[in-house]
């Protein structure tokens, strides 16, 4: 009988050890699709500092993967339920570089780089007004990480989050160059100012208390009809054949409804309380 405890205590060691690698093995995982995040960020930078009309568009391309991997990672993370502190740690600082620093240097090259209607002593002022737009536009994305990290979500749930997330603003800066490629980086300072602005405007948003629908309340792990399986198959489709208007359209017409739906409830509350005053 002393035998066979004997026996059975190294094959009990030796599950316990297998089952230690497979839960670090999982660990594992969401932290390779961060680092595939932080990878198509460092990527993004590379590219916008090349120049070239398919430089930028490979630019905004790896910043669309970028939201891919930083969409799943955290995803995976909770379904294989191994959320750590260094895993939100290292997912904020990977955001910071993919959806902070470079969509403000794509922002940045192609706004700026190629101007050549500007007269020789305002070109310099234009120069520095893009770097302070996106600068701008970096420090907020870090603030609003920061304040995500603190905070949360906003008080209703996880429905909405407070400020535009990060990915989107970035998304937005992303598809625009994507969708505006082939005629390369902007060479009329209008439009440079304007794009300049855009990039102040996201900033802010991105700062703000306006809500943000999260989609994180959709029963993602149910079962779902076919119809909705369908669409989203049509959906992917249209994104991979006219992936310039479809991302484009998707960006800002998600900007648009957290700003748009903003004002509908704030005109709600003011005339409910002149309502109420009267």
């Amino acid at each position: 009988m002393a035998v066979l405890d004997h026996q059975e205590i190294p094959f009990e060691g030796r599950r316990h050890r297998t089952q230690a690698r497979l839960r670090r093995g999982i660990f594992l995982l969401p932290a390779a699709l961060t680092s595939a995040n932080l990878l198509c960020g460092y990527y993004a930078v590379i590219a916008s500092l090349m120049g070239t009309p398919e430089d930028f568009n490979h630019a905004a391309k790896a910043i669309g993967i970028a939201i891919v991997f930083d969409s799943l990672d955290g995803r995976i993370a909770r379904m294989t339920n191994t959320n750590t502190e260094f895993g939100v740690q290292f997912d904020s600082l990977a955001d910071v570089v993919s959806f902070g620093i470079a969509p403000a240097v794509l922002a940045y090259a192609w706004g700026v780089r190629g101007v050549s209607n500007a007269s020789p002593e305002w070109l310099p002022q234009l120069t520095r007004f893009g770097w302070l737009c996106c600068l701008s536009f970096l420090i907020c994305c870090a603030w609003r990480l920061a304040r995500f990290n603190v905070q949360g979500m906003a008080p209703g749930g996880s429905k909405f989050f407070v400020g535009m997330p990060t990915p989107a603003a970035a998304g937005v800066i992303a598809s625009i160059v994507h969708a505006f490629h082939t005629n390369g980086p902007l060479d009329d300072w209008r439009w440079s100012v304007a794009w300049l602005l855009l990039a102040v405007g996201l900033a802010g948003l991105m700062t703000s208390t306006i809500r943000f629908y999260s989609f994180k309340d959709l029963p993602w792990g149910k079962k779902q009809p076919g119809v909705l399986i369908l669409l989203l198959l049509i959906l992917g489709a249209v994104i991979w054949l006219y992936s310039e208007v479809a991302l484009l359209l998707l960006a800002s017409s998600y900007a648009v409804a957290g700003v748009t739906l903003h004002l509908i409830r704030f005109l709600r509350q003011r005339a409910a309380v002149r309502s109420a005053s009267s």
